[in-house]
């Protein structure tokens, strides 16, 4: 089963994203309804919160940032993150580890 905020696309995966700006870490927090919550330290001004959800994402699931691109919900919070990749299954799991270690990491 795929998860609610993670879809297939054509070259990789598409992920939907919370972002809260001006955090006081680079992070992934869990989620956020349907959506992964990111916390950038960037200002969402003239895209700096758009490149740092770049940096975070390509950071934490091991792509270059040039597999990471924002392509929908630039200027809001939530975003759609398309990751071009030819094994969506690794990103599907990595983004899943990640997760549980946020909530082992909240009880």
């Amino acid at each position: 089963m795929i998860a609610a905020y993670l879809s297939l696309a054509a070259d990789g995966v598409r992920l939907q994203v919370r972002v809260q700006p001006r955090a006081s870490h680079n992070r992934l927090v869990g989620l956020h309804g349907d959506a992964l919550k990111l916390q950038v330290t960037a200002p969402p001004v003239e895209g700096e919160a758009n490149a740092a959800v770049v940096r975070l994402l390509a950071s934490l699931v091991g792509v270059p940032q040039s597999a990471v691109q924002v392509v929908g919900g630039a200027k809001s919070r939530d975003k759609l993150v398309e990751i071009r990749t030819a094994d969506s299954t690794r990103i599907a799991t990595r983004v899943a580890e990640l997760l549980a270690r946020c909530k082992s990491a909240s009880r």
